[in-house]
């Protein structure tokens, strides 16, 4: 399944720009559960660590990374929570 990450329309989207590592990670924490089941949180993040950290943790906890799209100086990171 593939998923079109740049049409995704996210339930909440989550400002982590400025934060270095762990922020962006610790954000996408407690964004991932203020949202329903099958709903998705975008995180931004301008820290590059975050590229491994949020798709590692989700994996781990057992939610879906559906990827990321490279913006203007910032990265936008989509998760989906699956439980």
């Amino acid at each position: 399944m593939s998923v079109d990450v740049i049409s995704i329309q996210p339930a909440k989207t989550v400002d982590a720009r400025g934060t270095a590592c762990p922020g962006p990670l610790l954000e996408a924490k407690k964004a991932i559960g203020s949202v329903k089941v099958g709903e998705i949180v975008e995180i931004l993040s301008n820290d590059p660590g975050s590229r491994n950290d949020i798709p590692v943790w989700a994996k781990k906890v057992g939610h879906d990374y559906l990827g990321v799209v490279q913006a203007d100086g910032y990265d936008r990171h989509f998760l989906k929570r699956a439980k």
